[in-house]
């Protein structure tokens, strides 16, 4: 979704950092073999995840719904050196698209891979995080910042995928529209619970910055 007029919306991107190489080989071959590949965060965002990681420079990440590892490589940017990145999968088939990427990066040896449910995966995580980046199913959202909340560090940041939902967070809503209704409760959530501060930002489908006080 984009929320200025396209030639804005080029500007932007045209005068934006550019993706590696490496990102441009891995959406190649998501389109080519991979299912419902507009999932990708995409150049700019990417970019956006990079910049955002590069200024926490955080020590542990933790990010829910891989894909094909694109989101997952920019956020490996901003690592500290001995710095690791968890990332949880449900689909156990993009395994290996994942780590081939992952080994072609310089980051390999930092990324660790979970398959299977985050909400049974995140409890069993002996670790905190500086920085987190939720990208999964919609429903689960609420949950999910529950499980993370206390596994966060103070001034830690959590990154929100898809608060704005193709805009129908403005619609008026259609209450067996789960996943709408879930990111609306999820937006409340954030806004009104007071460990955190939040902003929303009108990138591509809106991304939220929420940081631990």
């Amino acid at each position: 979704m984009y929320f200025l007029p396209e030639a804005l919306d080029n500007y932007v991107v045209s005068h934006s950092e550019q993706e590696p190489e490496l990102l441009q080989q891995l959406t190649r071959e998501t389109y080519q073999k991979i299912l419902q590949p507009i999932m990708l965060s995409g150049p700019y965002q990417g970019r956006v995840l990079s910049m955002i990681s590069k200024l926490v420079n955080p020590k542990s990440i933790l990010e829910l719904g891989t894909f094909t590892g694109y989101a997952t490589l920019c956020l490996a940017e901003g690592l500290q050196k001995d710095g690791v990145i968890h990332t949880i999968d449900i689909n156990e088939e993009l395994y290996d698209f994942q780590r081939k990427y992952f080994d072609m990066s310089e980051y390999g040896s930092q990324i660790i891979q979970h398959t299977g449910s985050a909400l049974d995966i995140i409890p069993d995580l002996d670790t905190s995080f500086d920085l987190v980046f939720i990208d999964a199913d919609k429903p689960n959202y609420s949950n999910y910042f529950h499980l993370i909340i206390d596994k966060l560090n103070s001034g830690g940041i959590i990154l929100s995928d898809n608060v704005l939902w193709h805009g129908k967070v403005v619609e008026e809503l259609n209450e067996k529209d789960v996943s709408t209704k879930a990111v609306l409760d999820y937006n409340t959530l954030l806004k009104e619970d007071e460990r955190i501060e939040t902003v929303i930002l009108p990138i591509r489908d809106g991304l939220t910055i929420s940081r631990k006080k």
